[in-house]
């Protein structure tokens, strides 16, 4: 993958750009320089978390219709083949074959999603100019059937979740349930991983089972935005513990080990 991006003004410097907050553009440019050869990023959350950004800037993104994306989650960037042209020699095809396949190609134009009424024509593609035309209805035809808990690219992740959370509570959650499979959807959209959840599960279970909080290990709460993240704080909390916990033991162990040829050599 090549180690240099550009950026055309033709893009960049239009209103239509510059009227999004700070924030948003830090996030497209650091999107299209993470971007692979032809423009996919398959972990925009995280990038998105790195970089300080919010859910709105992505959203932002994806209404104005400088990103496209996925039922997979991948994106790209629309004015990928505006911004960038890359030598034979350097370029490496993305391996995000099927999303690409879904994609009207042409050089030095922006990417458009091929027989998909909901995309916004928003560019006039042969000045190459980004000409506002009204407001686009966002995230593209790809994403609408996201609230089905079945037909999605996340249904063998969030069945794995479901099987782990029943594993360790005894409990029967399946798929069925579309309010917990949204929830799960949700995090995992944001970039969470199935072992972030895992690694909650197992510490609110630890915490919780024997308790009066029990009653609390369940989707609704464990994986809601609201505490999620504070959860999966909570685990790092607990691993530091125990580690000093661990360094306690080793330091009181090698005291005593030490402690006891200082006697043996008294006694000598």
């Amino acid at each position: 993958m090549a180690s240099k991006r550009m950026f055309s003004k033709e893009v960049v410097l239009t209103d239509w750009f510059l009227d999004m907050p700070m924030s948003a553009r830090c996030l497209y440019f650091t999107l299209s320089m993470v971007a692979d050869d032809d423009g996919f990023v398959d972990n925009p959350r995280a990038i998105m978390r790195q970089c300080g950004a919010s859910l709105d800037d992505m959203k932002l993104l994806l209404t104005k219709y400088f990103l496209i994306e996925f039922e997979t989650g991948v994106i790209v960037i629309t004015h990928w083949r505006m911004n960038n042209y890359l030598r034979g020699d350097r370029y490496h095809p993305t391996k995000h074959t099927t999303e690409y396949s879904m994609l009207e190609v042409n050089d030095n134009k922006p990417y458009v999603l091929k027989d998909n009424s909901n995309t916004p024509n928003i560019y006039n593609t042969k000045s190459l100019d980004l000409v506002p035309v009204g407001i686009p209805s966002g995230i593209p035809k790809t994403n609408q059937s996201e609230n089905s808990p079945t037909n999605d690219s996340y249904s063998d992740r969030i069945k794995e979740i479901l099987d782990y959370l029943n594993q360790k509570t005894g409990k029967h959650y399946t798929t069925r349930s579309k309010a917990s499979v949204k929830m799960i959807r949700e995090r995992l959209r944001e970039g969470y991983s199935v072992d972030d959840f895992k690694a909650v599960v197992e510490n609110k279970t630890n915490a919780w089972l024997n308790t009066d909080f029990k009653v609390y290990l369940r989707p609704e709460t464990l994986f809601c935005a609201k505490h999620f993240d504070s959860y999966l704080n909570d685990v790092e909390d607990e691993r530091q513990k125990r580690k000093r916990e661990v360094e306690e033991i080793n330091e009181r162990q090698r005291k005593a080990i030490k402690d006891a040829d200082l006697g043996i050599f008294d006694s000598v």
